[in-house]
């Protein structure tokens, strides 16, 4: 029988081999691709944004639901003791004018090149392109590998397996029924941070013009049936089927949320949210002589291109030449969705393992000796770092559990 074994070789996985090697525990991480991190990578692809630097009490507001239980994760292993865990590999940050924290170099290559060299110096024994497929009759982990099946028993298992976004990257979901079938829950694995079509779809000249350019600039606001409210300024992404981008994916949770029971979800967009809407109004109603409508909103109020291509699209002729439909419009230009992106788009995964399935050391109530940590876990977060921090902190905690779990007379029994 083997240590501890870790299936994933992300940052929760590697984080908590580093604090069980760290403890002089014998640690083998297993996964299924040729690499460790690999979306890790590429979240560093244009700039790796590994936490925030906003205070604890707003941080650990951005994980919605879940902020309760993640508190006391993010106050063990937290934004700053992120960056102290960086700089020990050589590795300096530094915030950003939103305050969003980035490696000095910006990369995430060099990070983890450090983090897997250290970890191998530590005794972590790594074994790629070992793809974890359940348990078999005894209780021991089963692997497909290149030299055929593998199976291993070990004193704790560490489940680090990802969601469902960007399965070629490794997360695919495919533990979902390994796990059912034990008698865990899991709540269905959904898109989070992630993209939505419009019903209807953009007219064909809005998508072949503005596929793949930016509302700047904006305020999004939503009301969904229960209620809950919300408003943000920031800037999205049209494509040619929908919106995308950091000011939608913040609200994507309350959109999704909202399709799934209603069909469908509304927002309005503020084209120009510094501006009053009755300065609005008045510019709009200002007479343009012998100006186009087009050349009269750009010189007055500065909207083209993206902007002044929507209100003609939620705008019909009649109402175009009517100022206070179009100043309405300008303020709350509203937008039906009827679907989330699928979820292998989407950035990351809501669902998953509950909380209440386990113990507050992360164990799983159901299999004793069996620990869950990362994505697969039921949470979610707005990009901005706080996804990255909390991989890392409940790769912490599982670490912690396990230890503590090593030190009882009880054994592991899948």
């Amino acid at each position: 029988m083997t240590g501890v074994v870790i299936v994933g070789a992300g940052p929760a996985g590697l984080m908590a081999a580093e604090v069980l090697s760290r403890a002089g525990v014998q640690v083998d991480v297993y996964d299924a691709m040729p690499s460790a991190g690999r979306k890790f990578l590429l979240a560093g692809k244009g700039g790796l944004n590994l936490t925030h630097s906003e205070p604890s009490e707003l941080f650990v507001q951005r994980y919605g639901a879940r902020q309760a239980v993640l508190a006391p994760l993010l106050q063990a292993f937290g934004a700053q003791a992120l960056r102290d865990w960086a700089q020990g590999l050589g590795v300096s940050t530094f915030v950003g004018t939103s305050g969003r924290v980035f490696p000095t170099d910006m990369k995430a290559a060099p990070l983890l090149r450090a983090w897997l060299h250290r970890l191998r110096e530590a005794g972590v024994r790594f074994h790629m392109r070992h793809r974890w497929t359940g348990w078999d009759a005894t209780g021991a982990c089963q692997f497909t590998a290149p030299n055929g099946p593998v199976r291993v028993q070990a004193r704790a298992l560490v489940l680090a397996l990802g969601g469902a976004s960007w399965s070629r990257l490794g997360s695919d979901g495919a533990w979902v029924p390994w796990l059912a079938a034990r008698g865990v829950a899991v709540a269905p694995l959904v898109p989070a941070n992630c993209g939505f079509d419009v019903a209807g779809g953009w007219s064909d000249h809005f998508s072949s013009r503005f596929a793949g350019q930016p509302f700047k600039s904006v305020a999004l606001s939503c009301t969904d049936s229960r209620g809950q409210r919300f408003q943000r300024k920031g800037e999205f992404v049209a494509t040619a089927t929908g919106v995308e981008g950091s000011l939608v994916y913040a609200a994507s949770a309350v959109l999704r949320d909202e399709i799934a029971r209603s069909g469908q979800a509304r927002f309005t967009l503020d084209l120009l949210p510094d501006k009053p809407a009755d300065k609005v109004l008045a510019d709009v109603a200002h007479p343009r002589g012998s100006r186009s409508l087009s050349s009269h909103l750009k010189s007055r109020l500065g909207l083209d291109g993206i902007k002044m291509a929507l209100l003609h699209e939620v705008l019909d002729k009649d109402a175009l030449q009517q100022p206070e439909r179009l100043a309405a419009a300008i303020k709350a230009a509203p937008l039906t969705l009827s679907a989330a992106r699928p979820v292998d788009e989407a950035i990351s995964t809501a669902g998953g393992v509950p909380f209440e399935a386990m113990t507050p050391q992360g164990m799983l109530q159901a299999l004793p000796g069996v620990f869950c940590a990362g994505e697969m876990l039921d949470w979610e977060a707005p990009t901005g770092g706080y996804l990255l921090t909390a991989c890392f902190a409940s790769g912490v905690l599982a670490a912690q559990g396990v230890l503590n779990h090593l030190s009882q007379p009880a054994t592991m029994a899948p």
